[in-house]
């Protein structure tokens, strides 16, 4: 299975394949139908407590890493996902941050470690 990402925002590509939000807030001014997601998975983003902490905040971005995949690691929510994608070829992970770093790529390598890749 092959994971990547892409913001929300930009228009959706017959190669993302599976569509998935992972953020826990919907993202403001888009709608369901401009948005084009197959799932939204809020269980799977960061706890509301480590997203405002952390804030995008790029200095403190390690910490931020260390304690979203120590979230993963107790939840079981990126297993759960891998369940409900399973069969697919390829998985876009959507995010709305402005940000190149965040939680979508940090789930994109934890799943990519979780497969085996």
């Amino acid at each position: 299975m092959e994971i990547g990402t892409r913001h929300v925002y930009d228009p959706p590509e017959d190669s993302d394949g599976l569509r998935v939000l992972v953020d826990r807030l919907w993202p403001r001014g888009l709608s369901k139908e401009r948005a084009d997601l197959d799932l939204w998975d809020k269980d799977v983003a960061p706890s509301t407590e480590l997203r405002q902490w952390w804030h995008h905040d790029p200095a403190s971005f390690d910490e931020f890493v260390r304690r979203y995949r120590a979230e993963l690691d107790d939840s079981g929510a990126a297993e759960s996902l891998l369940a409900k994608v399973k069969g697919q070829e390829k998985v876009t992970l959507l995010f709305a941050a402005r940000y190149p770093k965040n939680n979508a790529t940090v789930l994109a390598t934890y799943l990519e470690e979780l497969l085996g890749g």
